[in-house]
């Protein structure tokens, strides 16, 4: 019988399907293992097979987890919200409801040609209202809760009502307004209104008022990571800064129990760096400057406030709200043509660019707290207004941005900082910093700091302070496709709907463009907004990560229409054990993840704070792009090998229509209209293309659709050539080339089992020691690079089996058996079919994993190089535990031996047990 792999598939893909083999229970007597995948995006393009890398890792690792005794919960869903779904619908004039759809149904079939165990009963879908209705009711959750500094812990805002009832906010400083406070007596002299906007202040959801990166062109707020250059990541459109009301997750309360959490969790160094270096924690002094001739003062946060000796110069951000108050009538036409200009620069590329030094003067003057000094204040883009408090004091001699911007604009440097300059560096002496301050001199450094931070607190202007740089999460998108906010507005404040209301649905309309002055498209919908008089809506939506940041949880419960998940599921689930994804989900998603996680685990919703014990960031899979070459103002091409001969244009060509490096030229010209008039000039015959490794995109047209594998070479070689690549964390080049012998493989291992001729050929003659130490050192190896999702060498083992049984004629099913076994996670539709054909009537995929056993792969014998006088003349074969009077004797009597002794006497004989044996003449 032939390996007819397609058959073969669809066979048991349908089988596994109606039998419901994935389907997994919440109550269940084994051990538990939670195996996730990055839920996907369903975009219009489809999968390539870059996409599939992470879920075929985690899907061999869940197969073997399921064979060695576990319960696994393996599933899949869709991150079907956003921004990308509401453009493409846009730019194809269709619904997002329709192109999801759409979607989803293409995802599913790649994805099931794949044969994933999924366990596809529990998929969820972010757009679903039975699924949004969770997530809103979350956003609920953090609505109504503050984060209790001393608890360390978000608590129902009732408490927080009921602390300013009896002692108004004193011990419970306000994050939205450190400057606010009241006694029990003053909070219950305010109406509802002023209550209602400081408790705002408190909330882990709340909404204020802030400077966002609004793209007219899309309608809609960019994240800062969504705009380069001033234009959006998505369609290349202008992006302006606009001060906008925005809903915000209030996750710098949760900034050192994420940073704490690192420390429990299985994430890379790289990983866990990435994070720490976004949450940014620092520990210094805030200080209070006085102004010149005004009666406000700027307040900085500082890291060494023992420089403050130093300070030559101010810099507030340009979005600061004292720049329109300190800024004199002679600055104001220059600060205002710098501000125009900073509204075109994202926050990535303010903090990226260090080598463009911009900025302005604002005409003010800071007064040195301690020896009077008068500072000028400037305005530059590299001070940020979230950061801190948006205003530093520079010292030029403690920061080389700082020094840089002080030779650039000509700001002196003073005599206490410039007698410590050598020729151009900023490298200043200790004493330097410190020789005017009397309380300072022969301090080192972090007492220097602390009698300095004592000093301002003892004078009032300052205090000691732990600052993060980062800053809460925006929450609020001014787009049609994402969560509507369950907040209803009564003269303008803001209130919760009641719970039994969810889902608030997400109303159906034809025309989703924006709404005046930026509001969101739903502002357009007058009938849904007006919910009575005096009543509104919200017309902002979710974020994508919304639905993202808690989904893992809902694969637990999905069906309950109760709650977001039972709590007894939640228990025993618990933690994701293994999430596999990519880099660049390390800050956003990853830490939103973790902060709602936190969250719900603070109000007693599950039993745990962190979601993720061990994270796997697996590598891209890069294009191997082809190009071809066309001689600039015609329709003639050159091949690769001649091009230098002429002046052409580089033009990727795709990749499915070229067969290795030689262009199929009449599937070119079919390819496209512009191209049904080419010409070529070719060598040898053939039109051969360049190559070049890059991402691989639909725009460089070297995405490959893994249907198109699995239906030429099955889905089992896809599986385990996407595997053979090389390691599942590393980013590697794809060519398909290579999938060949990988198929090759797996018919070689068909005929271990079969005969085209005679059908099955497996015995049950009992194995040879020789066949034995194949199969044990195979269970030993693949059992361990599983653990380890060291696929690639697994893959590389399983060759190396296969060829060595070849090589020892073996068919017996004891060793072919146990083989079947370890490749099922690798190849589970051969190895069901072939297990079926060895007779047995249940799956392969609950069989019992193949125990090592270490007694058959011990070495028994071993082959010795014999030398004569150190030169190798012969091999021979004996047992290690042989005696060496024995070894010596047979030695001897070896003809090759005799031979090279040429009839003298031997003087010794050097026996090296398992290495060597030189015969001494």
């Amino acid at each position: 019988m032939e390996y007819n792999f397609r058959a073969i598939e669809k066979k048991w893909q349908q089988q596994w399907q109606e039998s419901h083999a994935y389907k997994v229970s919440n109550d269940s007597p084994k051990p538990k293992c939670y195996v996730l995948d990055m839920f996907p995006y369903p975009s219009g393009a489809g999968l390539h097979v870059g996409h599939p890398l992470g879920y075929i890792a985690t899907d061999i690792y869940a197969r073997y987890k399921r064979l060695k005794g576990f319960n696994v919960l393996h599933t899949m869903g869709y991150d079907a919200f956003g921004l990308p779904t509401e453009q493409y619908s846009l730019e194809t004039g269709q619904h997002p409801i329709v192109t999801t759809e759409q979607n989803i149904k293409a995802f599913r079939e790649q994805l099931d040609n794949i044969g994933f165990c999924y366990d596809w009963d529990r998929q969820v879908n972010t757009s679903d209202p039975s699924y949004y209705k969770w997530t809103q009711w979350i956003f609920l959750q953090l609505f109504e809760s503050w984060y209790n500094r001393s608890s360390q812990q978000a608590e129902p805002v009732s408490t927080l009502t009921a602390i300013f009832e009896k002692e108004g906010n004193t011990r419970h400083i306000c994050p939205g307004d450190r400057q606010l406070q009241f006694s029990a007596e003053e909070w219950k002299g305010f109406d509802e209104a002023v209550q209602r906007n400081i408790i705002m202040q408190y909330r882990l959801g709340y909404l204020d008022y802030a400077e966002v990166n609004w793209c007219p062109a899309l309608g809609t707020v960019l994240a800062n990571d969504e705009v380069v250059n001033g234009v959006s990541e998505r369609g290349g459109y202008p992006v302006i800064k606009k001060k906008m009301r925005q809903w915000f997750l209030r996750i710098t309360e949760y900034a050192n129990r994420l940073l704490e959490g690192l420390e429990k969790v299985s994430f890379s160094d790289a990983m866990k760096e990435m994070q720490r270096n976004w949450i940014g924690k620092s520990q210094g002094a805030e200080i209070k400057f006085a102004l010149k001739n005004a009666a406000a003062h700027i307040e900085v946060y500082t890291t060494r406030p023992d420089t403050i000796f130093g300070v030559d110069f101010m810099v507030i951000a340009p979005e600061h709200e004292l720049i329109q108050q300190i800024t004199t009538p002679e600055q104001q036409s220059e600060i205002e043509k710098y501000l125009d200009y900073v509204q075109s620069r994202s926050e990535r590329e303010r903090m990226a660019d260090v080598k463009q030094i911009t900025g302005c003067f604002t005409g003010a003057y800071a007064i040195n707290p301690f020896n009077g000094r008068e500072i000028p204040v400037w305005t530059a883009e590299y001070v940020l207004a979230g950061y801190g408090t948006g205003a530093i004091m520079a010292v030029p001699c403690g920061d080389q941005r700082d020094y840089g911007f002080a030779r650039h604009f000509n700001i002196p440097i003073t005599n206490i900082i410039g007698d410590a300059f050598n020729g151009n560096e900023a490298n200043p002496t200790k004493d330097a910093i410190l020789q005017n301050s009397d309380f300072l001199n022969g301090m080192v450094m972090r007492p220097a700091m602390d009698v300095v931070i004592n000093k301002l607190e003892e004078m009032r202007i300052g205090k000691r302070q732990i600052n993060y740089k980062m800053r809460d999460a925006g929450f609020s998108r001014q787009r049609y496709w994402g969560e509507p906010f369950p907040i209803i507005y009564k003269d303008g404040i803001p209130y919760a709907m009641d719970e039994k209301d969810l889902p608030l649905e997400l109303p159906y309309v034809e025309n989703y463009k924006p709404g005046e002055e930026g509001e969101g498209p739903l502002a357009n919908i007058t009938d849904w907004v007006n919910v009575a008089p005096g009543i509104k809506r919200e017309t902002n939506t979710m974020p994508g990560y919304a639905g993202s940041s808690w989904y893992f949880l809902r694969y637990m419960d999905p069906h309950n229409n109760n709650t977001f998940a039972d709590r007894k599921a939640t228990d025993y689930w618990n933690q994701v054990d293994v999430y596999v994804g990519g880099t660049e989900h390390a800050v956003g998603h990853l830490l939103y993840s973790r902060m709602w996680t936190k969250v719900l685990f603070d109000l007693g919703h599950i039993g745990f704070d962190e979601p993720f014990k061990s994270l796997i960031n697996q590598g891209m899979i890069g294009g191997s792009s082809r190009l071809v070459y066309r001689i600039r103002g015609t329709h003639q091409f050159v091949s690769a090998g001649l091009k230098d001969q002429y002046e052409t244009d580089e033009l990727h060509v795709d990749v499915n229509i070229v067969d290795g490096v030689e262009l199929d030229t009449e599937a070119f010209r079919k390819w496209k209209p512009d191209f049904s008039e080419a010409t070529f000039i070719l060598e040898d015959g053939k039109y051969i293309c360049g190559v070049q490794l890059e991402k691989m995109s639909k725009r460089l047209f070297n995405t490959v659709n893994p249907n198109d594998l699995v239906e030429k070479f099955g889905a089992d070689t896809f599986r385990m050539y996407e595997m053979f690549l090389g390691p599942v964390e590393q980013s590697k080049p794809w060519d398909t080339k290579g999938i060949e012998g990988v198929h090759r493989f797996l018919k070689k291992l068909w005929r271990l089992f079969s005969d085209e001729q005679k059908g099955l050929i497996v015995t049950n003659d009992t194995p040879t020691p020789a066949e034995q130490k194949v199969l044990h050192k195979t269970i030993h190896k693949i059992d361990g690079d599983t653990t380890t999702f060291s696929f690639n060498t697994a893959v590389s083992q399983f060759m190396i089996c296969v060829n060595e049984l070849y090589t020892l004629k073996c068919h017996k099913r004891a060793v072919l058996e146990p083989l079947l076994i370890l490749l099922t996670p690798y190849a589970p539709h051969l190895s069901e079919e072939l297990w079926h054909q060895l007779g047995n009537t249940s799956s392969i995929l609950d069989a019992p994993y193949p125990v090592y056993d270490e007694q058959f792969t011990k070495e028994s014998a071993f082959n010795y190089p014999i030398a004569i006088n150190g030169k190798t003349r012969a091999e021979m074969g004996f047992a290690l535990d042989a005696d060496n009077s024995a070894i010596e004797q047979e030695v001897l009597s070896s003809e090759i031996v005799q031979k090279w002794l040429e009839g003298k006497a031997p003087k010794k004989v050097i026996i090296v047990k398992g290495r060597m044996i030189n015969v001494v003449v």
